[in-house]
């Protein structure tokens, strides 16, 4: 007959810390998730902005305050961050469901490769945008 007593173990490997190291490719899940909610509230805020226009010019100046202010240019840097690590993560998964870089060496450079290609389309995109 089977212990009654249950095992104590973890009963989530996202438990990063305590229980866990942490590990490129749990970081980069973890981050592709907080990137995609993230862009949620980015979307919300540019849907504001275009219903504050079609409400009024006084809303509309209210919204386009906030918005163009250093927290809302803030806010749509990282925006533009997180979209570019988003695509790039969805490229990568594309590339786990064809089979291939599924070896954790291969998995741990593919996670680096997004956090600093994301860094660096975010920079050229800012650069691009200037001109």
């Amino acid at each position: 007959m089977a212990d009654p007593k249950p095992i104590e173990r973890p009963i989530s490997p996202f438990m990063l810390g305590q229980y866990y190291r942490f590990q490129m490719t749990s970081v980069s899940s973890i981050l592709t998730r907080i990137t995609g909610n993230a862009l949620i509230g980015s979307f919300i805020l540019g849907v504001w902005w275009l219903l504050a226009a079609a409400v009024g010019p006084d809303y509309f100046a209210v919204a386009n305050w906030w918005l163009t202010s250093w927290l809302g240019d803030l806010i749509f840097t990282l925006s533009l961050l997180g979209i570019w690590y988003h695509y790039l993560a969805g490229l990568r998964h594309l590339y786990y469901d064809a089979g291939h870089g599924l070896d954790i060496e291969t998995a741990e450079k593919l996670g680096w490769v997004i956090i600093i290609g994301s860094v660096v389309l975010t920079v050229l995109t800012l650069i691009i945008i200037q001109f």
